[in-house]
């Protein structure tokens, strides 16, 4: 379908370099691809042209959301659990579209590419992608902890079969069901409390119950005597309910099945980078750091991407401490919102400051946080906000950076000069994460914060 070119005038503009930001500008799109910027402002509208007066407006490229689940209609999650329903399906890709995001990554690892759209699904202005984690192990962890969503499409294939079929990238390798990180906390530990005894516990307690008796970094370390054990059940008055040893019956036989696969499946990941010289999303967390730095020394033409190392499982030292010893080793430092920015119900912020603050943080991402995620505009926002980074710098987090590490699905995009892909968010100038309009492959899906 063609496109009328659109001429937008008199807004500010971020190109997603890192450096530049130019306090007036006017932008040229024609068909999907940028064809004119001018940085003084001075350029003319053709004849033909859609023209937006922008003033008081910020624009910038498209966001690249390379770590995110729940956006399409195959396996959910690591675990290979079964798709999440086509309405929720859509919510998130809404959410998503009107926080500015055009392109995506789903990083769930076990669907197959065909499976991004369902039979029944319409069209969607994101452009959507999927990764690949189709190894014995990875696919062996999902089994053990849930699976109920793969079948003998995705479990009788290999990775070089899914990059064959369009996957863009590898991973994830491990995730929040199979090493005990959030999803535990969330979903699986509470669920299994409440089969045990009928309580529903909130995420926080499932966290602070998984804490004490297998420790953070699922090393058993954290293991506590039952007398201590009662204590903490009884600080959160459920010791009608539970007793030591049914708690700590509950924890190991819940989290700790699918850990040892798990583990051996983020090497596979690691050895199909380092053959394929493809990007790879690991989850880096607190049972996983000190693994994926042995990785990146055994692997060296890996590609590795250290997801959410912002995780909750650290420390803030800890967290900064992992990324300066993955990122000499050439790793990409991918931080996540999670719920932590403006939602906060398991999640505080404290980790991702002490990575932008330390300056050891490469790409910003959502991930899925049981669908708690804020925006990626939001933290960018928080950034600038708080002094720890100029709008340049921050904006590239999701943008130029992104394209530079993920060039499979994203070379064309991510910075906004003449020839690229004509994908960009209109967003307030003194707040980045109200998105007045978004324009991807070349017209207008949202305006005035209407998807269109």
């Amino acid at each position: 379908m063609e496109t009328q070119p659109i001429f937008i005038a008199n807004a500010s503009l971020i190109t997603g370099d890192g450096v530049t930001f130019i306090e007036r500008a006017a932008i040229r799109l024609d068909g999907n691809k940028i064809t004119d910027v001018s940085y003084a402002g001075n350029l003319s509208p053709n004849a033909d042209d859609l023209v937006l007066d922008a003033a008081g407006t910020t624009i910038i490229p498209g966001i690249i959301n390379a770590h995110a689940h729940g956006c399409i209609s195959g396996p959910s999650m690591p675990s290979g659990s079964p798709p999440l329903h086509s309405f929720e399906v859509a919510y998130q890709r809404n959410r998503h579209l009107t926080s500015g995001t055009t392109t995506l990554l789903n990083v769930c690892g076990l669907a197959c590419p065909e499976e991004i759209a369902g039979k029944d699904d319409k069209p969607h202005a994101i452009d959507i992608y999927v990764s690949t984690a189709h190894t014995p192990m990875n696919v062996a962890a999902a089994l053990q902890v849930d699976g109920r969503g793969l079948f003998d499409r995705h479990l009788n294939t290999t990775v070089d079969e899914m990059i064959a079929r369009g996957a863009k990238a590898l991973g994830e390798a491990g995730g929040g069901q199979t090493l005990g990180g959030g999803a535990q906390d969330y979903r699986f530990l509470p669920q299994a409390i409440e089969a045990a005894c009928g309580i529903c516990v909130h995420p926080n307690v499932a966290r602070a119950f998984k804490d004490a008796v297998v420790g953070r970094r699922l090393d058993g370390m954290g293991t506590i005597d039952d007398d201590e054990l009662d204590q903490l059940i009884g600080s959160f008055a459920l010791n009608q309910h539970l007793t030591a040893r049914t708690l700590r019956k509950i924890v190991v036989d819940t989290v700790v099945p699918p850990v040892r696969l798990a583990l051996v499946g983020i090497e596979e990941i690691a050895a199909q980078s380092h053959r394929l010289r493809l990007p790879a999303i690991f989850h880096n967390a607190a049972p996983t750091a000190d693994l994926l730095v042995r990785l990146a020394e055994r692997y060296p033409r890996a590609r590795m991407i250290a997801g959410h190392s912002n995780h909750p499982m650290f420390s803030a030292d800890e967290a900064v401490h992992a990324a300066r010893l993955l990122r000499d080793r050439g790793v990409t430092i991918d931080v996540s919102t999670l719920d932590c920015i403006v939602t906060r119900w398991r999640n505080e912020p404290g980790n991702l400051d002490a990575l932008v603050e330390e300056g050891v943080i490469d790409t910003l991402s959502t991930d899925f946080a049981g669908g708690d995620w804020d925006s990626i505009l939001a933290a960018i926002h928080r950034m600038i906000v708080k002094g720890q980074m100029v709008p340049a710098r921050a904006v590239a987090l999701a943008t130029g950076n992104v394209a530079r590490a993920f060039p499979e699905f994203a070379h064309d995009r991510g910075l906004l000069e003449k020839g690229k892909r004509a994908d960009l968010a209109i967003c307030d100038a003194h707040n980045l994460s109200r998105v007045r309009h978004v324009i991807a492959n070349g017209r207008f899906v949202v305006e005035n914060a209407v998807i269109l």
